[in-house]
């Protein structure tokens, strides 16, 4: 009888370490997923200064766009280095969020206004600035995914019984997605004939 009981309390034990290591292993996957998204931002961040610089020689009167791009810019690496430290943190992200926002706006306005100077749009070096850029946004968008579905992987097996269970004893917090809105891609295309 006491074999029986013994083996039952093993069997717990070895269920509950089971249920633990599957949530720090979550928990890792999406904090890696994360760190994907910062070397990505960090590059988009460590580009804007030269576009900046080139367009400033062709942009001269349109100082409030530029000193808006590098603002936007440095709001956004602020933001990028408090979720960093804790991916976890939902505040943090959501900041994040709304910087990488606030930048992709400013930015949309310097590439609408340069399209007002033909000898910047013609510049080999801004060209291939807004070739890198691209580049990038589109690998911030593939790492975003990454760690969406990481997220939403780990948010499921912490909500998910008994894992639940587990998770409020050891702290394990849910995990906030990233999500970047652009205003653009949400107001619908205008048509007419």
């Amino acid at each position: 009888m006491s074999w029986i009981v013994l083996a039952l309390i093993a069997g717990a034990i070895l269920f509950a370490i089971s249920i633990y290591n599957r949530l720090v292993a979550g928990r890792n996957r999406f904090k890696n997923a994360f760190a994907q998204i910062d070397v990505q931002l960090t590059r988009r961040h460590d580009l804007i200064p030269n576009l900046v610089e080139t367009a400033k020689g062709y942009m001269k009167h349109e100082r409030e766009t530029l000193e808006a791009v590098i603002t936007a810019r440095n709001t956004a690496v602020a933001g990028l280095k408090n979720a960093s430290k804790d991916p976890s943190n939902p505040e943090a992200m959501k900041q994040l969020a709304q910087a990488e926002q606030g930048l992709s706006g400013a930015l949309g306005r310097l590439f609408a206004l340069s399209e007002s100077y033909p000898d910047l749009k013609a510049n080999q070096n801004m060209m291939q600035l807004s070739e890198e850029l691209t580049t990038t946004e589109n690998k911030v968008a593939f790492a975003r995914q990454a760690y969406n579905d990481s997220v939403m992987q780990y948010n499921t097996l912490r909500e998910s019984f008994p894992n639940n269970l587990f998770a409020g004893w050891f702290n394990f917090l849910p995990a906030e997605l990233l999500e970047i809105e652009d205003e653009a891609k949400r107001e619908a295309p205008q048509v007419s004939f």
